[in-house]
């Protein structure tokens, strides 16, 4: 197996993310579509949209089940809302594909997941944009990742971030034996699924479906917390819309929500911050690493 490349500053100012045209807009940035949320779960939508804009994407599009778009769309007043037809258990139906269709040619990259519910309705709805967002990249984060029962391989980039209990759910095995050798369950699934992958815990291993693999390991214990994994995606997702390739979208967000964490700790406590705040301390992180600040 190759050896893992440790995520350190270096690495970071080493492997810059796309540069920011001065002279360009909002369009230059990329659009990120955010399909997240539900009746229950309004905020997953909220925390991974935000994260996304923070990470520097330039448009925002979020589409979210009905009962939840007017608190999304009070909530992330610079995002377009798109309110999904939902069914009884609060997925979104295929009447949803119409909008999302008209807007998947000038997507960069699309996040699905964060807080959907309706298991069976929602993967089939995830299923069938896959083939609609070909052009872009692709993030599946909770309740989407499931999609890998039902595909053989991934013919499209893809960026999964399961932690080890979603992982054993994926696999079928058990979360001890992953958490025992991650970096070796990374690669594995990666090659199986023919996507980026990200086995996110204390120490993330990170995985290409060619062998390369990445780690990186963090303190921060308040990072786990109600919605963390959301504002992680959504900046994962913002980065990638902005044109970083999946591996690097993935080195670059977890070592921002790492230190995004760590901030918050040191200025707060080492347990008690909330998963909202850690968004507005990624632009400044991302100055820092780059060392234009």
């Amino acid at each position: 197996m190759t050896q893992a490349i440790e995520i350190d500053d270096a690495l970071l100012r080493d492997w810059p993310l796309p540069q920011v045209d001065e002279e360009g807009d909002k369009e230059s940035r990329g659009r990120v579509l955010v399909v997240a949320g539900s009746r229950e779960m309004p905020g997953a939508a909220v925390l991974a949209a935000q994260a996304a804009l923070r990470a520097g994407a330039g448009k925002l599009v979020i589409a979210t089940p009905q009962s939840a778009a007017q608190t999304v769309a009070g909530l992330v007043p610079e995002a377009r809302v798109i309110a999904l037809p939902e069914g009884s258990d609060g997925s979104p139906t295929f009447a949803g594909l119409v909008p999302l269709q008209s807007i998947a040619g000038a997507t960069n990259c699309l996040l699905a997941g964060p807080g959907m519910t309706g298991r069976e309705g929602t993967l089939a709805f995830v299923h069938a944009l896959l083939p609609l967002f070909r052009s872009a990249t692709v993030v599946l984060d909770a309740l989407a990742m499931d999609c890998v029962k039902s595909v053989e391989q991934f013919d499209q980039p893809v960026i999964l971030t399961p932690h080890a209990g979603e992982m054993a759910h994926l696999t079928g095995r058990s979360k001890e034996a992953l958490q025992e050798t991650p970096q070796q369950v990374a690669v594995r699934q990666a090659a199986g699924w023919n996507a980026v992958v990200a086995l996110k815990g204390p120490t993330t291993c990170i995985a290409r479906p060619d062998g390369q693999c990445w780690t990186h390991t963090s303190h921060a214990p308040g990072l786990g917390t109600s919605g963390s994994g959301d504002v992680l995606a959504g900046i994962i997702a913002g980065l990638a819309a902005r044109g970083a390739v999946p591996e690097q979208a993935l080195a670059w967000g977890v070592a921002l929500h790492a230190r995004a964490g760590r901030a918050l700790t040191q200025r707060i406590g080492a347990v008690g911050f909330l998963a909202r705040e850690l968004s507005a301390e990624v632009p400044g992180l991302m100055e820092s690493l780059a060392g234009t600040r």
